[in-house]
């Protein structure tokens, strides 16, 4: 069984360093390496090329991640195609797990893995974003209904079945998430295999963040969802999770109450406790891994997440529902 990596990059840096000396140190080589320049403006190129990699360079501007990786698919000449994110240190195992789940399970199509424990970047968002990360993947179910890009692997004529990645999306979003929906759709398996690691080199800011979560994630997946009229019910989307956000909600409805009638602070302190316990456990995963001044502020910043997540939900549905709506209305009043 043949192993191609395919790696998209912008502007790589020393990221793309790391990446590519951790995939060299791996004890299953890979049988390629292919990185796909989206239009850098930086040495990543020179970089790819005395690492030994395939590299397909990409004019003009960036297309995206989406379009990088199905050129470099175009070319690879493996059985399995590995997708790695350019600022994604592998561990030295994960490509040899994959080719051994791989083998041993024919009936699967595709697997992905997580991000470690251990992120190099220390500040508060930039740890919490990642361990958040971490521990999702760690606690999904097996059965998955969704992908990953940032390290998965996809059988080469399965992905060339259901045409690769989409190419709408024309900036880091979702399209690993769709590739993993048009699986599942067209009866594929997907393997959460959480022992499969990379550690992420990424570092984030506030700004960051709410750029990635709200544009990037929040509004083409709620997209995705209503289009195609099904909620999951796993990873970021499970039934805690869903729970958990109405429960914010209600807790801030009861705050800001409280300025007119006192008596709903208890209320709202209630609702805070009832999220501390639906959540112990991700909060204690905080406080083993950076204190418990860490777990605090890690906790306030999952309480934001839950808010403007939902609320990016439920604006996204409304629009939608109107639009629907509108040509019923209009044929009514003809």
């Amino acid at each position: 069984m043949n192993l191609s990596v395919i790696i998209p990059v912008h502007n790589g840096g020393d990221h793309l360093q790391l990446c590519l000396d951790a995939l060299a140190a791996s004890s299953r080589s890979p049988d390629e390496v292919i990185v796909v320049d989206d239009a850098s403006t930086d040495r990543s190129h020179e970089l790819a090329q005395a690492a030994g990699a395939s590299v397909v360079r990409l004019p003009d501007q960036p297309r995206g991640p989406a379009f990088a990786r199905n050129r470099g698919a175009e070319i690879a000449q493996g059985h399995i195609l590995v997708f790695l994110d350019s600022d994604a240190a592998i561990h030295n195992d994960a490509l040899a797990r994959m080719e051994r789940l791989l083998t041993k399970h024919t009936e699967i199509a595709a697997l992905f893995g997580s991000y470690d424990a251990d992120p190099p970047a220390h500040s508060v968002i930039s740890r919490y974003k990642n361990l958040l990360h971490h521990y999702v993947h760690q606690h999904g179910r097996r059965e998955a209904s969704t992908f990953w890009a940032g390290c998965g692997a996809i059988r080469s004529e399965v992905f060339a079945s259901i045409g690769g990645f989409s190419e709408r999306y024309q900036g880091p979003a979702i399209e690993d998430i769709e590739l993993g929906a048009r699986l599942r759709r067209s009866g594929y398996r997907i393997w959460l295999c959480p022992d499969v690691q990379v550690t992420h080199l990424k570092g984030w800011t506030f700004g960051s963040l709410l750029r990635s979560d709200i544009f990037d994630r929040a509004i083409p997946w709620a997209r995705l969802i209503l289009q195609g009229r099904h909620l999951p019910a796993d990873l970021n989307l499970d039934l805690k999770g869903r729970l958990s956000a109405v429960v914010a909600w209600v807790a801030l409805a009861l705050l800001v109450v409280g300025f007119w009638w006192s008596w709903a602070w208890v209320g709202m302190l209630l609702c805070v406790a009832a999220g501390g316990i639906a959540n112990a456990d991700l909060y204690r995963f905080f406080a083993r891994h950076g204190g418990v001044w860490f777990a605090t502020a890690a906790a306030g910043l999952h309480a934001l997440y839950l808010l403007y997540s939902s609320l990016v939900f439920a604006l996204v549905a409304s629009q939608t529902l109107l639009s629907r709506l509108r040509p019923r209305l209009a044929n009514k009043r003809r």
